[in-house]
């Protein structure tokens, strides 16, 4: 099928996903990547209380706060 196939029929409200070989596919920009990183204890108590407030991980929080932080100083790049 073609791109343009394929995008006549999405408009349409029609059902692509069989046409589609999703076992390739890929999110752009979200590949992870292990890292390691030491904290003191009272960063790591402070980081439990405030995710366990707002009913996440601590790995999720601290994700979102230096997402945050590259953000803010534009240090992300989309």
């Amino acid at each position: 099928m073609k791109a343009h196939e394929l995008d006549t029929r999405f408009d349409a409200g029609d059902e692509i996903l069989d046409e589609l070989d999703l076992s390739q596919a890929k999110r752009p920009l979200r590949q992870q990547k292990r890292v390691n990183v030491d904290f003191p204890t009272w960063m790591i108590d402070s980081l439990d209380r405030e995710a366990a407030r707002l009913g996440v991980t601590r790995q999720s929080i601290i994700k979102i706060w230096l997402a945050e932080r590259l953000e803010q100083h534009g240090s992300h790049q989309h």
